[in-house]
């Protein structure tokens, strides 16, 4: 019996072995993929198996203000919630309730209007405020909660104090309501611009994007900067963010007087030379011509040009934003209040 025992350990140690040879993946001993997925979502559990955590949502629907969202995405919300048919979000002080009663006892009693910071920008359409993570903690952990629900990527939640959240809001009768955020580092070794982007489900493709992309780059500016997005970019933030590039050099092309360098773009737009330069390579317009590299814009480009004007008029034209409405300088901080401080 010992020989035998000793010959089965043996024999499923070299299976093991040959298993992790031939690159293939097995679960631990006692492993269930639907035991996995219960512990995803109710409480983000992550101990056995990562091939199984990705895209679980754990919550079922969000009322927020008149919009009912389906999550697409798990978040680490308490897990007495994930039990909840619904969760009650406060769509000014984003505040989380499992019952409408308590909801609405929130609401009669929240005075809050428009996100706790200073409003550095505003025209006939939207405002912006910005939030310092470290003066107002729990409004933006509730802020990373939301946008966790549908941003795949993100993974910052609990430490809040080193970023500073842009949020985007349209004014009302009633108050100023999020239509969209993005957070960036006080200080970014790596010259980041934005660490993290989201336009709510409810506002997106009404060109909301294209304007928080923008609102960035108008701060990078201010700062004399050339500023990036954090990589690795979502999908829908590439996509984003492509198209922003795309038409912000186009414009500057088409607007330039005589030759212009990949630098002299950069400086003008904010962005940095290396997404000019892919940019330029997925559009094809980097051509090689006696000896060195030209920009050519393409016949190609202009038609497509063309034809997003004309949708555009269609729609009533861009939303675009006025720089002299920015009421902002670049904010200094101490090293204390870049990190925890308590």
């Amino acid at each position: 019996m010992e020989d035998d025992d000793g010959l089965s350990a043996d024999t499923a140690t070299v299976r093991a072995q040959t298993a992790k040879a031939n690159g293939e993946f097995r679960q631990p001993e006692g492993f269930s993929k639907e035991n996995e997925i219960e512990k995803l979502r109710t409480s983000g559990s992550m101990t056995q198996s990562a091939h199984e955590i990705s895209r679980v949502r754990n919550l079922s629907k969000i009322q927020m203000g008149k919009y009912e969202l389906e999550p697409w995405y798990f978040s680490p919300y308490p897990v007495e919630y994930t039990e909840e048919d619904v969760v009650f979000i406060c769509e000014f002080c984003l505040s989380y309730y499992g019952s409408s009663h308590r909801f609405e006892r929130h609401r009669s009693k929240c005075n809050l209007l428009h996100p706790p910071g200073n409003e550095i920008y505003r025209d006939q359409n939207v405002s912006f405020f910005e939030i310092d993570g470290r003066r107002q903690r729990t409004w933006c952990r509730n802020l990373c909660l939301l946008s966790k629900c549908f941003l795949d990527h993100k993974t910052l939640y609990y430490d809040v104090d080193p970023f500073l959240f842009y949020c985007m809001v349209v004014r009302d009768d009633y108050g100023c309501h999020l239509i969209g955020y993005f957070s960036k580092e006080k200080e970014s070794a790596e010259g980041y611009n934005v660490a993290c982007i989201l336009t709510l489900p409810q506002y997106q493709r009404h060109g909301y994007g294209k304007l928080l992309i923008a609102f960035s780059y108008e701060l990078s500016k201010r700062e004399s900067k050339l500023g990036s997005p954090e990589k690795p970019l979502s999908d829908l933030g590439l996509l984003s963010y492509r198209a922003y590039w795309q038409d912000t050099i186009v414009d500057l092309l088409l607007d330039a007087k005589g030759e212009i360098t990949i630098d002299e773009l950069a400086g003008m737009s904010a962005m940095t030379t290396q997404d000019v330069i892919h940019t330029l390579q997925n559009l094809n317009m980097l051509k090689y011509y006696k000896g060195q590299h030209v920009i050519v814009l393409t016949d190609a480009i202009l038609a497509q040009k063309e034809r997003q004007k004309e949708r555009q008029r269609v729609k009533g034209g861009y939303r675009t934003l006025n720089p002299d409405n920015l009421q902002w300088k670049p904010p200094v901080f101490s090293a204390a209040s870049r990190t925890w401080n308590w």
